[in-house]
């Protein structure tokens, strides 16, 4: 059975956005991409998406702010967050936002891969729960 899951990827730096579209779609995965804060939310507005993987360093609206506006009009989407700098005060206030994970750039494509499923795991489980209530 073909993993129907739908990635938005959302980097400013197309070149990472292309390699990550690239290597997500060979595993199954429906990938989307923005290359803005404010152009994830506008597709996030127009397509379904399961799990949001978005860079923390974008001119204009970076990851966290736009985390925050994916919380208030998206709270059941995870979203994972990946960042070049490492910066721990970002990466808690990250997670206190709600951000379902942080990683750091370069990312391990493995431990991507696990974060992605269990998000996914997070979203059927979820779903299972709305369906016996």
């Amino acid at each position: 059975m073909e993993n129907k899951t739908r990635l938005l990827l959302v980097d400013d730096e197309h070149d990472v956005t292309q390699l990550l579209r690239l290597r997500l779609t060979r595993r199954g995965y429906v990938c989307l991409a923005a290359e803005s804060g404010e152009a994830a939310l506008e597709m996030l507005a127009a397509e379904p998406v399961h799990v949001v993987i978005m860079d923390v360093k974008m001119p204009g609206m970076g990851g966290v702010a736009a985390l925050a506006h994916m919380r208030e009009g998206w709270p059941q989407i995870p979203v994972i967050l990946l960042s070049g700098h490492a910066d721990m005060q970002t990466a808690v206030t990250a997670m206190e936002s709600g951000a379902f994970g942080y990683l750091m750039k370069p990312v391990d494509f493995e431990e991507l891969l696990f974060k992605i499923e269990d998000a996914s795991a997070q979203i059927r489980l979820e779903g299972e729960r709305q369906t016996a209530c």
